[in-house]
């Protein structure tokens, strides 16, 4: 915690003793910022702990002034994911007396690529770990050799009031199926360090432990049922537990086998994304056009060399305008960015001179069809009307074993609130058919829709890990 600042105190005040700090965990690439208390400070030395200050007004405000002179990120550097509800504890302090800390929690998104983090002078050490090294060290091989974090109080309770939940995936409507994923293996990695850290006290008990993090698995597949990225990332790492621990020794039975099967998934995941859009950005060059918000297609975007793109606002959370200001921020005059309406997008296709439309997908049908977010068919259809090819870029997870899909719908009222006795219809994705897909742009390189059966195939081979 900052010692910038240190809060007021008065003699016979009970409430005095009581001080309110941030904490605020900085996530980037599925791991976090842990910062070592230099001697600069006047509380826990020597200890770790997330990006902290005193919080002497408002802590929203106040979180975001500790990243920045604490890391060197500006506002726009991170995005908050969420705050969670305060920490409590009571601790000695040097002196002989207590002190009742507040601890407000919160989760950032680190948002620049490979950050560069300026330590100040109040931290003389700095790690990006998986958070479950705060509870179950070792596990990461990036810091298997290193000697456990000593970290202040309650961090990892601090930690789990903002880590993602299945109820936080369940909800979530601004991400998409990649990112959602990305947090569904989370959740995994975080209950198996927990259930690995609680041995100390409890003892190893694999049979509970399987079936602890088995019930979770499952909650995870029913929280978004259309997404198969999900369903196939997390049935992977389960099915990878199962083998590991079928092999594994007494000790790595159970919960160490799901942490290091959850590991491996999220460094798996991200580079697929990764490669997807590698694959996608040899192909961009010319005018692009495209919708909704992915992250693998603006990585595809920013890594090609397209002269020219347009986006379609992606109604009725109008997510692709975003996209359009993510992509005019990038600073590069050379490629014009401009937005339109999605009832326009026909018309741009017809009478601009398109070279590519590139979107991404929520599943990847056994035979080639995409579903993504609505406005994706009537794109399609035009596109291949106008003699203009359409990847799709998506790492074969999307890919879905079945071949009937859940398709989602928003909120009436984001299109009608009205009084008037009319029905509503909000449908969150379409289904383009395969036939108006010319690539998918995958970490396996570029595959035509009729190559996915061998995709299908492996997926379905991971499917029947409880059977295991």
């Amino acid at each position: 915690m900052s010692d910038s600042s240190e809060p007021p105190t008065a003699d016979g005040d009970d409430a005095a003793d009581e001080s309110h700090v941030v904490t605020a965990f900085l996530r980037y690439r599925g791991e976090i910022l842990l910062l070592r208390r230099s001697d600069a400070v006047g509380t826990y030395r020597g200890q770790w702990g997330g990006v902290s200050g005193f919080a002497e007004d408002d802590p929203d405000a106040q979180v975001r002034a500790e990243i920045r002179e604490e890391t060197g990120l500006e506002d726009d550097d991170v995005s908050l994911v969420r705050s969670g509800r305060p920490v409590r504890f009571r601790d000695e302090l040097a002196d002989g007396g207590e002190r009742e800390w507040v601890v407000h929690p919160y989760l950032f998104d680190v948002t620049v690529d490979e950050p560069a983090i300026e330590r100040s002078e109040e931290h003389d050490a700095l790690e990006w770990v998986p958070p479950t090294e705060i509870v179950a060290p070792g596990f990461a091989a990036a810091t298997a050799d290193r000697d456990a974090f000593e970290t202040v109080p309650e961090l990892w309770t601090a930690y789990e009031r903002v880590a993602p939940t299945v109820r936080s995936i369940a909800a979530d409507d601004e991400h998409g199926a990649a990112h959602l994923s990305i947090r569904a293996l989370e959740v995994l990695r975080d209950r198996a360090g927990l259930l690995v850290a609680e041995r100390e006290d409890f003892g190893p008990d694999p049979e509970g432990e399987r079936e602890e993090i088995a019930e979770l698995a499952r909650r995870l597949l029913e929280a978004r049922p259309s997404m198969a990225v999900l369903r196939n990332r997390v049935n992977r790492v389960m099915a990878e537990a199962a083998a590991t621990d079928a092999d594994a020794e007494p000790d790595s039975e159970g919960a160490p086998a799901a942490l290091e099967a959850a590991l491996t998934g999220i460094d798996r995941a991200l580079a697929a994304d990764e490669e997807a859009a590698a694959t996608a950005a040899e192909s961009i060059d010319g005018t692009v056009l495209t919708l909704s918000r992915s992250g693998t297609v603006r990585e595809a975007l920013r890594n090609g060399e397209p002269s020219r793109v347009f986006v379609a606002e992606s109604r009725p959370a109008r997510e692709g305008v975003a996209v359009a200001e993510e992509l005019a921020a990038d600073d590069t005059p050379e490629c014009p960015v401009t937005v339109h309406t999605d009832a326009a997008a026909a018309h741009v296709l017809a009478s601009e001179d398109v070279d590519r439309v590139v979107v991404g997908a929520d599943t990847i049908r056994p035979d080639g069809a995409v579903v993504n977010k609505t406005g994706t068919r009537a794109v399609a259809i035009t596109a291949a009307r106008e003699d203009i090819p359409v990847t799709v870029v998506a790492a074969t997870d999307k890919v879905s074993t079945r071949e009937e899909v859940n398709l989602e719908s928003g909120d009436r009222s984001a299109v009608y609130d009205g009084e008037a006795a009319v029905d509503v219809l909000n449908p969150t994705f379409d289904v383009t058919p395969a036939d108006y897909v010319t690539e998918f742009a995958t970490e396996r390189g570029a595959l035509a829709p009729d190559e996915l059966e061998p995709v299908v195939e492996e997926l379905r081979d991971v499917e029947d890990w409880g059977d295991q």
